[in-house]
């Protein structure tokens, strides 16, 4: 077969949710490369559609904990994404994300820790802009406070990190 007929068919328009479904699947089979492709499938006829943005923005975060570099395009997708609150909540989960790979592949304490306090950050941001009784912000905020609490490498640089400055022992200066 010649390269030149390698190129992706296009999928029909009432193909959409079905393969979304499946590319959810895929991705809860570990199989984010193929989830990953099925989002670009559903893009290219539906370049709004949250749900395939979102689930490639995973995909791709799954590939870059495997060792792959794909979190900038995952980033760069979060742009995409037609509301607020799935551009700063999604954030967060990739820079969460981001700390537990560096945490398991070695990297120094405070440089996690920094990572799961700009993730909270997000979270706490998302929260505000959350729809009544969806609470995925706040369980992904304590799962990074859990985290924080349970680990005594993940601690600030210093007393300068934690944005305190002492004189004396009574009296913080800002």
């Amino acid at each position: 077969m010649n390269p030149s007929d390698l190129t992706p068919k296009r999928i029909s328009p009432e193909g959409v949710e079905n393969a979304i479904e499946r590319a959810m699947r895929y991705r809860l089979l570990n199989e984010p490369r193929e989830a990953e492709s099925i989002c670009r499938d559903v893009l290219e006829i539906r370049p709004d559609n949250e749900s395939a943005l979102i689930t490639l923005v995973l995909a791709l975060s799954d590939q870059s904990l495997a060792g792959g570099a794909r979190t900038t395009e995952a980033h760069a997708l979060l742009e995409r994404m037609p509301s607020e609150y799935a551009r700063v909540y999604y954030k967060g989960v990739l820079v969460e994300r981001e700390a537990k790979a560096r945490l398991t592949r070695g990297a120094d304490g405070p440089i996690v820790y920094d990572l799961l306090r700009k993730a909270m950050d997000c979270f706490e941001h998302a929260e505000k802009l959350a729809e009544p009784g969806n609470d995925e912000a706040i369980l992904r905020w304590n799962t990074c406070a859990r985290l924080i609490a349970s680990d005594d490498r993940l601690r600030p640089h210093d007393a300068d990190a934690a944005g305190v400055h002492l004189i004396d022992e009574d009296m913080p200066l800002r």
